[in-house]
């Protein structure tokens, strides 16, 4: 059985695993910027107070859409250990809002929140911070970057330390997966079912569709609940809406709404509202 692993354990390997990644990257890759040439004079760097007001500027310089001036700050705060800005960043260099999409920059951030975590002295309000910290690197190990190979035992520890710990439910529906597929932990459908169940009562659009479709089928050992199945694709296909990127959850609603019968429906619609109503107590 996976030893589960200690936050220093994670943290021991995120810091290898930031140094690794940063020697194979070529000067114009570095965390922050190129290096000077020799005899250029550079720029005045602008002065916070503190980490804090940095990490303040940064926030209020990106909601103005002034991206300069907030990356300059985000990375202030970043070097004097905010965690936030180093999501912020990371969250920023991901999707190429207001910076240069870079992946190797977005997993360098994310891996300094993980690598500096201490369960014992993280302010609790840094917690989901540092939760999809945690997912995004396990998302980097799992699918691989141009110098970070694939890893996919480690990503099952940090989406498990995630889901555990945390309990984020996009570590969890990670995890569910992992153990469906069989990559990084044994195949193993009944704790699949478990962890996609914790995330879908978190109302986890993709983890809904997916215990959905396995229940209204019958599917990796589980007995038929139809009516189950049809609530839990209903609410995940409202949340789906008309993004291209959802549509297989819209199919497989589709599907299984063509192919259920009256009973079904109904017994759907009735266990629909009670779970609406649990949610709204």
């Amino acid at each position: 059985m996976m030893a589960f692993p200690t936050h220093h354990s994670i943290r021991l390997y995120c810091g290898v695993a930031i140094f690794g990644a940063s020697v194979m990257l070529t000067p114009a890759r570095a965390l922050d910027s190129e290096p000077t040439p020799p005899g250029t004079a550079t720029a005045a760097l602008p002065v916070f107070k503190d980490p804090t007001a940095a990490l303040r500027e940064g926030l209020a310089g990106y909601r103005a859409g002034n991206f300069d001036a907030s990356v300059k700050a985000l990375r202030y705060a970043a070097e004097g250990g905010q965690s936030v800005a180093q999501w912020k960043l990371g969250q920023m260099y991901a999707a190429g809002d207001g910076v240069p999409h870079d992946d190797i920059k977005a997993f360098q951030y994310f891996s300094q929140i993980v690598a500096s975590y201490d369960e014992d002295a993280s302010d609790p309000r840094e917690i989901p911070f540092i939760s999809s910290a945690f997912v995004s690197v396990g998302n980097y190990n799992l699918h691989g970057l141009q110098s970070l190979k694939r890893n996919p035992r480690r990503a099952f520890q940090l989406f498990h330390y995630a889901a555990t710990n945390f309990s984020d439910a996009n570590a969890q529906y990670n995890l569910a997966r992992m153990y469906l597929d069989g990559e990084g932990v044994p195949a193993d459908p009944r704790q699949a079912t478990r962890w996609l169940s914790n995330a879908a009562e978190k109302n986890h659009m993709e983890a809904q569709a997916l215990l959905g479709n396995m229940l209204f089928q019958g599917l990796n050992g589980l007995p038929r609940q139809r009516h189950r199945g049809l609530m839990y694709l209903t609410l995940a296909r409202e949340a789906a809406g008309d993004r291209p990127e959802n549509r297989w959850i819209v199919d497989l609603y589709d599907t299984a709404i063509r192919t259920a019968d009256d009973f079904d429906k109904q017994a759907a619609h009735i266990e629909l509202s009670r779970q609406l109503n649990k949610r709204s107590r």
